[in-house]
C-alpha cells in the first residue's frame, strides 16, 4: 500500500484526498512534547511527517522514503515517545526503565545527531535515552545503560558488544527504527542486523526510514515489516528541487583551483568536499590549508572524539571547508550550508542523492557542484539513470593553470641538459659554475669547516714500518690466542683433506 494521490483517468484532475494536517497542535499528541516542538522553532510539519506520524500512531509498519533535509527524524521520533509515555516514571530502580525503543543508525556522527533529537523532544517528559557507538570506551556506556533508559541509539557493532556483555536486554523492546535503511540493510551491515533482529521481540513495531530505496532493498525490508505502509513523498530517489546541481568537466589535476574559483565567485562562507578515499581526504585538507582556508578533514581513520570536534568546529562556522568521505554523506543536519562540492564523483549512485542532500536543507537554497574527470563517465551514466535526469558537463575556465610537477625521471634529464658539459682549460670564461651551498646539520648554523693540519694532511705510507702481511700471525698463533682468552671460545675443527687424508687434530666433544 502506497500513499499517493490518485491519479486522473481523464484530463479533469481527480479528487484531491483529505488534506493532511500541517500543523504539529493538530496531532494527538502530549503538550510536554508539542512544548518541546515548539522551543525547537518547529510549528509547520513537513510532507513526511504529515503523512507519517498518524499511521505511526496507529501502531502501523512504515516504510518511509522522503528526500534528505525533510525531518524523517522527527517523524519517527514524536509518535514513538508519545506511545511510550504511557511508561513514564520517576523511579530510579532500572528495572522500572528498560529499552522500549531501539534506533539503529549506520554511522556515529548520525547516531550522534538522532540522540540529540531525540533528548530536544523528549525534555519535559521523564523518558530516559542514550547512545552508544564505537571509537570510544566502552565503561561510561555500560554505566549509563545500567541505570536503566526507554529510547536506545545505537550503531550495530557497539550495540553487538553491550549485548554480548550483557549490558542491555532488548527482550522488551516494542518499537525499531531503521534510520537510513538503505545502508543499514546493506550487504555490510546485513549480519550484524540479523543477530540484533534475533534478539527482539518477535511482535514490535518496525519503521524504516531513508532518502533512497532501491526495488531490491524494498522486498529485502518487507521481510523485516509487518504488513508496512510505503509513504513516499516524492519520486523515489530523487533530488531536492532547492538544490542547483552543476556538473563541470575538469581534469584530475585542476579540481582543486576550480574548487577555489567557484568558492571565490559565489562568495561560498562553507562547503563540503565529498571525495572517494581517507588517504586523499587528509591530503586534500593540508592543501585547502596552504591555500589559505580554514580546513578540517573528517574521515574514518580519525577516532570518534577528533570526528565529533571536527563537526561541531563546521557547525559553529569556525571551519571555512569540510573535506570529508561518505561517513558525512547521509544524516547530517547542518543548517545554512550553502555549497557541496564531489572533488570525486561517488562511486555509489546513492551516495550522490546523500551528499548533496547535505545543502538546501529545510527550504532553503544551495549549491551542489560535481567535478567530472575523463574517467568519471560510467559513473555520472549510473547517476544520470538513478535521478532520471540528463547530466549536461560544462566546460570551467581557470584563472591559471597550476604548476605541475614534472616526473623525476624527465626533471633529471632536463637539468642535465641545460648545464653545460666539463671543460678544460679551453672553456669560456663566461660560464660560471655557481658554488655549491655548504652543509647544514640540525644545529642552527652551518657546520665550521675543519681545521685540524694532522686530518687535512692527505695519506703518507711510513718508510719504516714493517708490511702488514708480514707482521699477521698465523693459524696456529690465532688459535693459541683465541684460547688465551676464553675457554669458552673453541677453536675450529680441522677436518680431513680430500683422498681419505685423515685429519691432523680434531674437536674434543
Amino acid at each position: 500500500m502506497t500513499e499517493t494521490p490518485p491519479e486522473a483517468d481523464s484530463g479533469t484532475p481527480a479528487a484531491e484526498p483529505v488534506a493532511a494536517p500541517v500543523r504539529f497542535d493538530t496531532l494527538a499528541l502530549d503538550d510536554k512534547l508539542l512544548r518541546a516542538v515548539v522551543d525547537s522553532g518547529y510549528t509547520q510539519m513537513t510532507p513526511i511527517q504529515a503523512k507519517a506520524i498518524p499511521i505511526v500512531l496507529d501502531g502501523r509498519d512504515v516504510m518511509g522514503a522522503a528526500q534528505t533535509g525533510t525531518g524523517k527524524t522527527a517523524a519517527f521520533t514524536l509518535p514513538l515517545l508519545q506511545k511510550m509515555l504511557k511508561h513514564e516514571n520517576s523511579s530510579a530502580s532500572p528495572a522500572r526503565h528498560p529499552v522500549r525503543a531501539l534506533v539503529l543508525a549506520p554511522t556515529r556522527e548520525l547516531a550522534d545527531q538522532v540522540a540529540n533529537n531525540v533528548k530536544t523532544y523528549a525534555k519535559h517528559t521523564k523518558l530516559r535515552s542514550m547512545v552508544v557507538f564505537g571509537g570510544i570506551d566502552m565503561k561510561p556506556q555500560t554505566a549509563e545503560l545500567k541505570t536503566g533508559v526507554e529510547v536506545l541509539i545505537a550503531t550495530p557493532g557497539r550495540l553487538l558488544d553491550h549485548i554480548e556483555a550483557k549490558n542491555c536486554n532488548l527482550g522488551q523492546v516494542e518499537y525499531v527504527v531503521l534510520d537510513e535503511a538503505d545502508r543499514m540493510l546493506d550487504i555490510g551491515f546485513l549480519p550484524d542486523l540479523q543477530r540484533i533482529l534475533s534478539y527482539l521481540p518477535k511482535q514490535r513495531q518496525t519503521l524504516l526510514f531513508s532518502a533512497t530505496f532501491s526495488p531490491e532493498i524494498k522486498r529485502l525490508a518487507e521481510s523485516y515489516l509487518q504488513n508496512p505502509i510505503l509513504v513516499e513523498v516524492a519520486r523515489p530517489n530523487a533530488t531536492a528541487t532547492n538544490v542547483e546541481q552543476r556538473f563541470f568537466s575538469v581534469a584530475t589535476d585542476d579540481k582543486r583551483a576550480a574548487v577555489l574559483k567557484i568558492i571565490r565567485e559565489r562568495a561560498l562562507t562553507q562547503a563540503i568536499v565529498f571525495v572517494n578515499s581517507k588517504l586523499g581526504c587528509a591530503r586534500l585538507a593540508r592543501s585547502f590549508e596552504r591555500d589559505g582556508l580554514r580546513t578540517n578533514a573528517l574521515h574514518g581513520d580519525k577516532s570518534q572524539d577528533e570526528r565529533l570536534k571536527a563537526l561541531e568546529a563546521f557547525k559553529r562556522a569556525e571551519v571555512d571547508v569540510l573535506v570529508c568521505t561518505d561517513v558525512a554523506a547521509r544524516g547530517l543536519d547542518i543548517a545554512d550550508l550553502p555549497a557541496v562540492f564531489n572533488f570525486d564523483v561517488p562511486f555509489n549512485a546513492e551516495d550522490y542523492v546523500h551528499r548533496i542532500g547535505r545543502t538546501g536543507r529545510a527550504g532553503a537554497s544551495g549549491l551542489a557542484v560535481t567535478l567530472v574527470s575523463r574517467d568519471d563517465a560510467r559513473l555520472v551514466a549510473d547517476i544520470e539513470k538513478l535521478i532520471k535526469k540528463k547530466i549536461e558537463l560544462e566546460p570551467i575556465e581557470l584563472d591559471e593553470a597550476p604548476a605541475r610537477r614534472e616526473p623525476r625521471p624527465e626533471r633529471a634529464r632536463r637539468e642535465s641538459a641545460e648545464q653545460p658539459a666539463l671543460a678544460g682549460d679551453d672553456e669560456p670564461a663566461s660560464i660560471s659554475r655557481p658554488a655549491r651551498a655548504p652543509y647544514r646539520g640540525a644545529g642552527d648554523g652551518a657546520r665550521k669547516a675543519s681545521a685540524d693540519p694532522f686530518f687535512d694532511r692527505p695519506y703518507e705510507p711510513s718508510s719504516t714500518a714493517p708490511p702488514t702481511w708480514e707482521s699477521a700471525p698465523t693459524p696456529t698463533a690465532v688459535a693459541g690466542v683465541a684460547r688465551g682468552l676464553s675457554p669458552n671460545i673453541k677453536p675450529k675443527r680441522r677436518v680431513a683433506a680430500l683422498f681419505g687424508e685423515k685429519a691432523t687434530e680434531t674437536q674434543g666433544e
